[in-house]
């Protein structure tokens, strides 16, 4: 079986390449390793899969040294004719489409790259999809959608027509584009929201990659809402379960969707939309806590007011992940945020790293 995966040198995708290779799957990686953050760090993670850096150029299929079963391809999902060419060639049976402008303050201050990258690139992967005939198509949505909602925990049951960053409109956009093609063309799609995941290898713009390199370097810390936030911290172990247990699970129609009172996480079509998160949000300052408390040392906080774009709570009802897979993420923030720790020592203090 021939499966997709975009974004592989971003943080959930290199972890999804570790966790489904030797599992009898032919894993193709694609990403533009684009510079919205440092490159070195997306190189260094497509170096751990075994894709060297000097083999990698433009629409170049690199063989991985270390992964019998993954191959790596440099391209960029906006261009049509590349994304063409690789279904064709390849015949995927399955794509999980995890690559896009990630970021919902630089949504503020770059629209474009949001509608490029998370729109336009999405479309011809469903273009692909559907003119080569693949399998279940898994995409990243995100937890963001849910916008201007109060009503807690957020479920994919809810109504989310009131996204307050770009970056939540083109995610929305995704998962709308998905039940028109799974509609029209029985496609069997899944959408996956993800709830601010966490982990080693993780992203420089999140709080946790922020928090913890300004404390060691002995920066103030910008702590927003003046710490009165919440977040339902996901560890990036537990997203890429819940990944590989949707993978194997293609939707199918809804027989008891009704039209009159339509549920947004379903459809007479083959399409299902999941939470994935850890179903216990955690207050900012007792986030920042835990941290410290790895480090051993207490970071200079800054208080600041709510930035744009950013909601105060989040909070993932996840019962319809548990219902139809068996599985409800754990990780509990004193685990992921020391491992995230550990790694974030070994990567950037070691004496061996150069």
């Amino acid at each position: 079986m021939k499966i997709l995966i975009t974004g592989t040198a971003g943080f959930i995708g290199y972890h999804l390449v570790k966790k489904l290779s030797g599992k009898g799957l032919e894993i193709v990686g694609i990403d533009n390793i684009n510079d919205y953050y440092d490159v070195n760090l997306k190189y260094a993670r497509l170096e751990d899969t075994g894709i060297l850096r000097e083999e990698i150029e433009e629409g170049k299929v690199v063989k991985s040294k270390k992964l019998q079963d993954y191959s790596f391809i440099k391209m960029d999902l906006k261009d049509t004719n590349e994304v063409n060419r690789i279904f064709k060639k390849y015949k995927f049976d399955q794509v999980c489409h995890l690559a896009a402008q990630a970021g919902v303050r630089y949504s503020i201050e770059n629209p474009k790259a949001y509608i490029e990258s998370n729109l336009n690139a999405f479309a011809n992967i469903l273009e692909g999809v559907r003119n080569h005939k693949t399998g279940h198509l898994v995409y990243a949505s995100s937890s963001s959608v849910y916008g201007l909602n109060e009503s807690m925990p957020f479920s994919t049951h809810h109504n989310v027509d009131h996204p307050v960053s770009l970056y939540a409109a083109t995610k929305k956009g995704n998962e709308l584009l998905a039940h028109s093609y799974s509609y029209l063309y029985g496609i069997p799609v899944t959408g996956l929201r993800f709830f601010t995941v966490y982990g080693p290898w993780g992203r420089p713009d999140m709080a946790l990659f922020k928090f913890v390199k300004n404390i060691l370097e002995g920066k103030p810390i910008e702590v927003y809402n003046f710490g009165k936030m919440e977040r339902d911290f996901t560890y990036v172990d537990d997203i890429v379960i819940g990944i590989e247990k949707v993978l194997s699970r293609p939707p199918e129609g809804n027989p008891d969707w009704n039209g009159m009172e339509p549920d947004p996480s379903s459809s007479i079509s083959p399409y299902k939309i999941y939470n994935i998160g850890n179903g216990k949000p955690v207050n900012l300052m007792d986030f920042i806590g835990v941290m410290e408390k790895s480090l051993g040392k207490e970071g200079d906080k800054k208080m600041m007011p709510i930035q744009p774009g950013d909601v105060v709570k989040t909070w993932a009802d996840t019962k319809d992940l548990e219902n139809d897979t068996g599985y409800r993420p754990s990780t509990p923030v004193e685990t992921g945020v020391k491992n995230f720790i550990d790694w974030y020592r070994e990567f950037y203090l070691s004496e061996n790293v150069d």
